[in-house]
């Protein structure tokens, strides 16, 4: 694995684990603090689910899946070009996926604090590691569509299968 993507991951990481201990040290269990009015609330609380809290309560089967979708990504990385944009992405995306898995191993639960109010909408709590995941996966659409999702090596052996053999 690429150096940029590892120190992407590893800050990433520090950034979300860092944030929810301060969440958790400075703000009360579903309690909410106004930031901004109808807009921004810090709100501490504990996901047992995935995102709008799908699969609650399952955490042997979330640890499962994202062991499963690390395992996929790390595959999924080698058919990306090498680029600032690419390594990017997958540093924040592995680095989101690690900060939720690791909550799930050692709490049974994701803390989640950035609480927002979008055009009369209770958007769901999340932390950082969603926000890293969200960035990486634009990022990720970004270079599909440039056509940075595929490797040099990957194109050359497209290419060399795809040529028809001359009569």
């Amino acid at each position: 694995m690429n150096k940029r993507i590892i120190i992407i991951t590893i800050i990433s990481l520090i950034i979300d684990q860092s944030t929810k201990i301060l969440a958790s040290l400075l703000l009360t269990l579903n309690d909410q603090t106004q930031i901004i009015k109808n807009f921004f609330y810090l709100t501490l609380c504990h996901n047992t689910g995935m995102a709008w809290s799908i699969l609650d309560n399952k955490r042997f089967l979330i640890i499962i899946f994202s062991i499963i979708a690390l395992i996929f990504i790390y595959r999924f990385m080698k058919t990306f070009k090498n680029n600032l944009r690419n390594n990017i992405a997958f540093g924040l995306l592995l680095g989101g996926l690690f900060g939720n898995l690791i909550d799930r191993l050692f709490f049974g639960y994701v803390t989640d604090f950035l609480d927002f109010y979008l055009f009369g909408y209770d958007y769901p709590i999340f932390n950082m590691a969603d926000i890293f995941i969200v960035v990486s996966i634009i990022l990720l659409i970004i270079s599909i569509l440039k056509g940075d999702d595929e490797s040099e090596s990957n194109s050359t052996k497209r290419r060399k299968t795809r040529q028809v053999p001359s009569e």
